[in-house]
């Protein structure tokens, strides 16, 4: 497969195309991030062509959105807790300042980070670790993918969580 999905992530995800998809969500798409250099950064798309902003949404849309953001979060923290036992916390950022499309990011932080960025936004980390290769997603987060997918899964399965997610297509 080539990388044009990259060129259209929502259409991708609709068109079952997107390799970087976890699961299907109830407003959007959980997705793996393309740069792992903190191991589990996930992404939120939203499932609409076309939506800019969290307030292009319908009110019941954004907060089914922002339901499965906080779904995507808790799954993230679960997995990398699990993984990692150096995991601190997930960092929920809703920015839209390059990409025209509503998503909002899911970041692990971790206690191994360097002392000058583990308390800033990681948007502070040497433009670098954005490009490079090792830090790339590959096939060596596959594990990684599957908690995150399997974490998921859980909370829709748990019934205290509530509402459903619909399977991945």
């Amino acid at each position: 497969m080539t990388d044009d999905w990259r060129r259209d992530r929502i259409g991708s995800a609709l068109r079952g195309e997107n390799p970087t998809v976890l699961r299907r969500l109830t407003a959007g798409f959980a997705v793996i991030g393309d740069v792992q250099f903190l191991p589990g950064y996930s992404v939120l798309l939203v499932d609409e062509p076309g939506v800019q902003r969290l307030s292009d949404l319908p009110r019941a849309r954004r907060l089914s959105f922002l339901s499965d953001l906080d779904r995507l979060g808790e799954a993230v923290e679960r997995a990398c807790r699990r993984l990692d036992p150096a995991f601190r916390r997930v960092n929920l950022e809703i920015l839209g300042n390059t990409d025209p499309f509503l998503h909002a990011h899911v970041w692990p932080r971790y206690e191994w980070e360097p002392a000058e960025v583990v308390g800033l936004p990681v948007w502070v980390y040497p433009r670098e670790r954005w490009s490079d290769e090792e830090f790339g997603l590959g096939p060596r987060h596959d594990a990684l993918r599957e908690a995150i997918g399997g974490e998921l899964d859980r909370l829709v399965a748990d019934p205290v969580e509530g509402t459903a997610v619909a399977p991945f297509r």
